[in-house]
Protein backbone atom coordinates (compact mmCIF):
# COMPACT_ATOMS: atom_id res chain seq x y z
CA UNK A 1 0.00 0.00 0.00
CA UNK A 2 1.23 3.46 -1.32
CA UNK A 3 0.02 6.71 -0.76
CA UNK A 4 -0.70 8.47 -3.92
CA UNK A 5 -2.31 12.02 -5.20
CA UNK A 6 -6.17 11.75 -5.67
CA UNK A 7 -6.71 12.89 -9.65
CA UNK A 8 -9.30 15.59 -8.67
CA UNK A 9 -8.77 16.92 -5.36
CA UNK A 10 -4.64 16.28 -5.30
CA UNK A 11 -4.89 15.09 -1.86
CA UNK A 12 -3.02 12.22 -1.07
CA UNK A 13 -5.00 8.80 -0.21
CA UNK A 14 -4.35 5.26 -0.16
CA UNK A 15 -3.64 3.30 -3.51
CA UNK A 16 -6.34 0.86 -2.29
CA UNK A 17 -8.82 2.87 -1.76
CA UNK A 18 -11.93 2.79 -4.41
CA UNK A 19 -12.66 6.22 -3.76
CA UNK A 20 -11.34 9.32 -2.32
CA UNK A 21 -12.68 10.13 1.15
CA UNK A 22 -12.35 13.70 0.42
CA UNK A 23 -13.94 14.59 -3.00
CA UNK A 24 -15.43 10.88 -3.47
CA UNK A 25 -14.22 10.12 -6.99
CA UNK A 26 -14.11 7.06 -7.72
CA UNK A 27 -11.01 5.27 -8.93
CA UNK A 28 -11.32 2.87 -10.76
CA UNK A 29 -8.29 1.05 -12.88
CA UNK A 30 -7.59 4.08 -14.98
CA UNK A 31 -6.03 6.29 -12.93
CA UNK A 32 -3.38 7.20 -15.27
CA UNK A 33 -5.95 8.69 -17.54
CA UNK A 34 -7.41 10.84 -14.42
CA UNK A 35 -3.97 11.99 -13.70
CA UNK A 36 -3.09 13.65 -17.56
CA UNK A 37 -6.47 15.13 -16.93
CA UNK A 38 -5.63 16.87 -13.64
CA UNK A 39 -2.21 17.56 -15.31
CA UNK A 40 -4.13 19.17 -18.06
CA UNK A 41 -6.59 21.28 -16.23
CA UNK A 42 -4.07 22.60 -13.75
CA UNK A 43 -1.67 23.60 -16.93
CA UNK A 44 -5.19 25.57 -18.44
CA UNK A 45 -5.65 27.19 -14.45
CA UNK A 46 -2.02 28.59 -14.87
CA UNK A 47 -2.01 29.96 -18.35
CA UNK A 48 -5.01 31.49 -18.20
CA UNK A 49 -3.63 33.23 -14.32
CA UNK A 50 -0.55 34.02 -16.69
CA UNK A 51 -3.02 35.56 -19.39
CA UNK A 52 -4.84 37.97 -16.90
CA UNK A 53 -1.41 39.31 -15.19
CA UNK A 54 -0.62 40.17 -18.81
CA UNK A 55 -3.66 41.44 -19.43
CA UNK A 56 -3.56 43.72 -16.41
CA UNK A 57 0.24 44.64 -17.24
CA UNK A 58 -1.01 45.73 -20.33
CA UNK A 59 -4.15 47.85 -19.30
CA UNK A 60 -1.36 49.91 -16.76
CA UNK A 61 0.39 50.93 -20.13
CA UNK A 62 -3.03 51.97 -21.79
CA UNK A 63 -4.42 54.14 -18.67
CA UNK A 64 -0.56 55.45 -17.94
CA UNK A 65 -0.21 56.28 -22.09
CA UNK A 66 -4.19 57.45 -22.75
CA UNK A 67 -4.47 60.98 -24.44
CA UNK A 68 -1.02 60.56 -26.00
CA UNK A 69 1.17 62.06 -22.63
CA UNK A 70 1.92 60.76 -19.57
CA UNK A 71 -0.41 59.92 -16.66
CA UNK A 72 -0.64 62.41 -13.48
CA UNK A 73 -2.36 62.31 -10.38
CA UNK A 74 -4.79 59.18 -9.82
CA UNK A 75 -4.91 58.04 -13.61
CA UNK A 76 -0.57 57.56 -12.89
CA UNK A 77 -1.11 55.85 -8.85
CA UNK A 78 -3.75 53.37 -10.69
CA UNK A 79 -1.56 52.66 -13.89
CA UNK A 80 1.14 52.12 -11.39
CA UNK A 81 -0.70 49.72 -9.40
CA UNK A 82 -1.91 47.81 -13.16
CA UNK A 83 1.95 47.91 -13.80
CA UNK A 84 3.16 45.84 -10.85
CA UNK A 85 0.35 43.77 -9.71
CA UNK A 86 0.61 42.96 -13.46
CA UNK A 87 4.48 42.70 -13.73
CA UNK A 88 4.92 40.50 -10.76
CA UNK A 89 1.51 38.18 -11.60
CA UNK A 90 2.87 37.44 -14.32
CA UNK A 91 6.34 36.35 -13.49
CA UNK A 92 5.10 34.19 -10.42
CA UNK A 93 2.80 32.52 -12.82
CA UNK A 94 5.62 31.99 -15.02
CA UNK A 95 7.52 30.41 -12.79
CA UNK A 96 4.32 27.95 -11.37
CA UNK A 97 4.29 26.98 -14.96
CA UNK A 98 7.71 26.04 -15.54
CA UNK A 99 7.49 24.17 -11.75
CA UNK A 100 4.27 22.30 -13.11
CA UNK A 101 5.79 21.22 -16.15
CA UNK A 102 9.10 19.67 -14.30
CA UNK A 103 6.19 17.47 -12.01
CA UNK A 104 5.97 14.28 -14.09
CA UNK A 105 2.34 13.03 -14.76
Amino acid sequence: MALVECPSCQKRISSLAKSCPHCSTGLSGDNESLNRISHIKRTNQLMNQSFLAMTLFIAGVVIWFWGGEPAEGLRANIAGICFVFGFVGYLIARVRIVLHKRKSI
